[in-house]
């Protein structure tokens, strides 16, 4: 397959970014500072109904981790039919039980969600937190997921390179191994040839200033420093550097 860069992106606003740099897919998000959360089903129609992107959108009810109760799953649900009644290409999502290992009850009920409608289903980089990283790739193929998005279980890609690897070299014929966590134009294709890796996932950030996140001795910044009254948003310069590279691989 050709290479494929995936922007991780938080709103409509940076999906035009991303389509505007050349991405051809996107993993749409809310509250990316949370790590992301399901975006609006508004605004997964305004991506579909005026982009040409295939989108990914998220599904994750809250920030922390990936044991939910059955109250936040019963609205994962909801919501995952939702982003795709509004035009999603497919959801990602990721359920584990509290000792680390993978919820199969609960992925299974969102598979059949996303498979009912012919969809992508993406287990995301609550892959990175579990105990048995190969029994449960053995599993997620199981149970028919399409593509897995990994950091290697380290905090970035690069740092676990030699884990996405080995999961490529073992099960890269059989399931998707998208790259992502701190990817980006400097590393992105020396990952790609030493993993074996066809797809990388990036944020392509950049900063916006909102004049009106700090006032009156209220503060509802995101960020500290220079940043403070800032935003993150995607860069569509660093998207077509980020597609240059991938296209050259």
């Amino acid at each position: 397959m050709s290479p494929v860069v995936e922007i991780c992106c938080g709103s409509y606003y940076d999906a035009r970014q991303a389509a505007l740099g050349g991405a051809e897919r996107i993993e749409l998000n809310a509250a990316l500072m949370l790590g992301g959360l399901t975006p609006t089903a508004a605004t997964v129609r305004m991506v579909k109904e005026n982009l040409e992107l295939k989108v990914v959108a998220m599904v994750r009810p809250r920030g922390a981790g990936f044991c939910y109760l059955e109250e936040e799953f019963a609205v994962m649900e909801r919501e995952c039919r939702e982003v795709l009644e509004a035009g999603a290409d497919g959801a990602a999502f990721g359920c584990l039980l509290e000792d680390g290992s993978l919820d199969e009850e609960k992925t299974k009920r969102l598979l059949d969600v996303v498979k009912g409608v012919g969809r992508e289903a993406v287990f995301h980089r609550a892959f990175d937190c579990v105990e048995d990283p190969f029994g449960t790739m053995e599993r997620l193929v199981g149970l028919g997921v399409d593509r897995v998005l990994t950091s290697g279980l380290k905090p970035t890609a690069v740092e676990g390179r030699d884990m996405i690897r080995t999961l490529q070299e073992q099960y890269g014929d059989r399931i998707q191994i998208l790259a992502g966590s701190g990817v980006n134009t400097q590393n992105a294709r020396e990952l790609m040839e030493y993993t074996g890796i066809r797809q990388v996932h990036s944020s392509c950030k950049a900063w916006l200033r909102d004049s009106t996140t700090v006032r009156n001795g209220v503060s509802y910044s995101m960020a500290g420093g220079d940043r403070a009254m800032c935003y993150d948003v995607v860069s569509r310069e660093l998207v077509e550097s980020l597609v240059r590279r991938g296209q050259g691989f």
